[in-house]
């Protein structure tokens, strides 16, 4: 257990989940399925099942790590903080090295701050039986999840059933990846029971992905890798802050994961969600007779049916004849808006933005 650690990527700014999800306050610190607990600490509590919570790093943006230490109680040595966002494998490469630096020999978990698992206990087997598969060998691994539905909302991974690992069950080498597909191709995928959604969720040993920086990312390498010794030293932060001013942003998919021939996938149904839009929550969610999801305050409803409702607390709101509508109030913002047109939220938020409304965003 020594050698497990886990990296919590907590940078992401949850624009899709605006106007809950804001700039000071994303999606991960919220509790927005109503649990008592927001999500980061949710991924927090779930990893601390298989590893110590002193061998958790979360990384999140500059202006969130008071936040993240607020809801987690780790120490600030933990919490490592981005000046810029630069996507994932920036992210990685600096969570990496910290780990890098304390102890070469670890094994490590990637993972989103913001996902939802309702399987916990199987999902805790499955981290197990991967950080073994990682201590073992050179391989980079991912979760790939079972579709239940021929969903364009996420990336597909390809496993090769034909190339199996002894001792692993469900775990295969990965043939392809595939970016969000069309409805059509995703109905081919599910119908070809080869295809798995791609969780973002990622174990490995540092030798084996540092290896991977450095052939495909060979600039993120070289850049983090300069600083090696400064990891976990009063330098530490004037150097990311250099480093992340050249530092590309790319994704790990992108950047490594599609490209590298020693990718693995381990073939699993936990229950998961990115919880990436609103409708997704909707799934989620409990609901009324009539697929209404009432996420808080006190509504008053009549004749709606496929609805997302949520108002700020000591409000009452009276909605009579909607179908299929997102309605979410904050102190300062109403945003109503179409099921179907929710993937526009990011654009509409922008608008804002650029109206010079910079408090709302």
């Amino acid at each position: 257990m020594d050698n497990r650690y886990v990296i919590i990527m907590a940078g992401g700014v949850g624009s899709r989940f605006w106007p809950l999800s804001r700039k000071e306050k994303p999606k991960q610190f919220l509790d927005i399925l109503g649990k008592g607990e927001t999500l980061l600490q949710q991924t927090f509590r779930r990893f601390r099942e298989v590893c110590h919570e002193d061998n958790i790093l979360v990384v999140t943006n500059a202006e969130h790590k008071t936040l993240v230490q607020e809801q987690l109680k780790i120490k600030s040595e933990n919490v490592l903080a981005e000046p810029f966002r630069r996507n994932t494998a920036p992210c990685i490469a600096y969570g990496t090295f910290s780990i890098l630096r304390k102890n070469p020999d670890a094994v490590v978990a990637v993972t989103p701050a913001d996902h939802l698992i309702l399987k916990e206990e199987k999902f805790t087997k499955v981290l197990l039986k991967g950080y073994e598969f990682a201590s073992k060998n050179d391989a980079l691994l991912t979760l790939g999840i079972k579709p239940d539905r021929p969903e364009t909302g996420y990336g597909y991974i390809q496993a090769d059933r034909k190339k199996t690992v002894d001792g692993f069950e469900s775990l295969y080498k990965v043939k392809t990846f595939t970016e969000k597909p069309d409805l059509e191709l995703a109905r081919v995928f599910l119908q070809s029971g080869d295809f798995y959604w791609n969780s973002g969720i990622f174990i490995w040993n540092t030798k084996a992905i540092l290896s991977a920086f450095e052939k495909h990312l060979p600039d993120i390498y070289s850049s983090f890798w300069e600083g090696r010794d400064l990891f976990r030293t009063v330098k530490e932060d004037s150097f990311i802050s250099k480093t992340y001013t050249v530092c590309k942003s790319i994704s790990i998919d992108y950047g490594i994961m599609e490209k590298a021939d020693n990718v693995y996938v381990m073939c699993t149904d936990i229950g998961w969600s990115d919880l990436g839009t609103w409708s997704s929550l909707i799934d989620h969610s409990k609901r009324d007779k009539k697929g209404n999801v009432m996420l808080q305050g006190e509504i008053y409803s009549y004749d709606n049916s496929g609805n997302l409702f949520s108002i700020p607390k000591g409000k009452i709101a009276v909605v009579q004849g909607l179908k299929d509508f997102i309605v979410v109030e904050t102190d300062d913002v109403l945003l109503i808006v179409k099921r179907e047109e929710e993937q526009n939220i990011k654009n509409y938020l922008e608008d804002v933005r650029k109206g010079t409304r910079e408090k709302y965003t």
